[in-house]
């Protein structure tokens, strides 16, 4: 059986989102890991900040922190999903553990 381990997900979001609706995406999406098996999720807003470059025209960005637990082979699974999400400009995958 594979062991659950430690992720961060750290997302640029486009600024178009007001907090309610930013809620709303970070709900959705973390219910959406909840299909493969995930746990121990936590979510951080990080802000709403200037890009140090424009990134498909778009000058600030809504920062994201996702932590939680899972199997290494959903990984790609994730990353994904969040690659065809349109409002995503940005992620990185952070492994948590450490040897």
């Amino acid at each position: 059986m594979a062991v659950q381990r430690d992720y961060e997900i750290m997302i640029l979001l486009t600024e178009e989102f007001n907090d309610s609706e930013l809620k709303t995406w970070v709900f959705n999406y973390a219910k959406n890991l909840r299909k493969f098996n995930v746990s121990d999720i936590s979510v951080i807003s990080r802000g709403k900040h200037n890009l140090a470059y424009s990134i498909v025209n778009k000058t600030k960005g809504n920062y994201i922190q996702l932590n939680f637990s899972s199997m290494p082979k959903y990984i790609n699974n994730f990353a994904n999903t969040l690659k065809l999400d349109s409002h995503v400009l940005r992620f990185l995958i952070f492994n948590k553990e450490t040897n």
